[in-house]
């Protein structure tokens, strides 16, 4: 009977665990590995975006995707 309670007690607090503060995964000088372009969820993400870029200098509508730039191409 003592075994069940311990087993009970440590099963309710197992899920509890993941809760307890700890530091962050990634140190803030490792970020700027994270912001790649190859890290995207695009499947070619360094040719999609040459494509907006192109797209925005054709259209002259630069900034629309978040990118900067004016419609000049100059960039």
């Amino acid at each position: 009977m003592r075994l069940v309670r311990v087993l009970l007690a440590l099963g309710l607090l197992y899920p509890l665990a993941g809760c307890a503060p700890i530091q962050p995964w990634v140190k803030p000088y490792e970020r700027e590995h994270l912001a790649d372009p190859i890290m995207s969820l695009n499947r070619d993400p360094i040719s999609s975006d040459y494509i907006e870029h192109v797209f925005g200098t054709r259209e002259g509508a630069h900034g629309a995707t978040g990118s900067a730039g004016g419609g000049c191409g100059c960039n």
